[in-house]
Formats: structure tokens, C-alpha cells, sequence
């Protein structure tokens, strides 16, 4: 019964820290480990109590899910770097774009007034 309690409370511990890990001010490197860990040690608390070993299927879980939510969460923030820096290339293209349909436009006034 004991073990039961503690797999139970290891699980809605996990859940219920879920939406602060998401929501947080963390990149998404960070993000991805927290929910990992978190949702790794839920379901790691729920196995080990089956094997009656609820804080090693706790840790365990909780190496495992923590790796897979680094892994995801690192690609994600790869994406998101990638995404900002070309958004930042076309801004910048778009300026010079800008500037030079200005010039053209003064040297056109340019030549109508010769």
C-alpha cells in the first residue's frame, strides 16, 4: 500500500508541475529536460511500484525522460535560433530593398528635372 502512495504522489507531483515547466521563462533546451524529467519520473514512480521498486523506477525514469527532453528540447531551440536568424536576413534585405527603391525614385526625379 505504501509504495502504491508513493508511485501515486510521485505521478500527480509530476503532472501537476507540467504547466510551470512549460510556461516558464526557460529556452526550450531547458523546457524539454524539465518536462522530461518530470514526466519520466511520473511514469518511472508508476512502473517501478508495479516491481515494488518505486524510487529506482523514480530515478530511472527520471535519467531517461530527462535525456529524451534534452534531445527534443535542444532541437527545438536549434529550429528557433535558425528561424530568428533568417527572420533577421530578410529584415535586414528588406531595409536594403527599401533604401534602394528610394534611390532610384531620387535619381529618376534626378533625370526628369535635366
Amino acid at each position: 500500500m505504501r509504495i502504491n502512495w508513493i508511485a501515486t504522489s510521485a505521478f500527480v507531483i509530476a503532472i501537476a508541475a507540467l504547466p510551470a515547466v512549460a510556461s516558464a521563462q526557460f529556452t526550450e533546451t531547458q523546457k524539454g529536460t524539465g518536462v522530461g524529467v518530470l514526466l519520466g519520473a511520473g511514469t518511472g514512480a508508476i512502473v517501478g511500484a508495479a516491481v515494488h521498486h518505486p524510487v529506482a523506477g523514480t530515478l530511472i525514469g527520471a535519467g531517461v525522460g530527462g535525456v529524451g527532453g534534452y534531445a527534443v528540447g535542444h532541437e527545438l531551440q536549434q529550429q528557433q535560433d535558425m528561424n530568428y536568424e533568417n527572420r533577421q536576413a530578410i529584415y535586414s534585405q528588406q531595409r536594403q530593398i527599401e533604401h534602394q527603391r528610394r534611390e532610384i525614385q531620387q535619381l529618376q526625379q534626378v533625370q526628369s528635372t535635366e
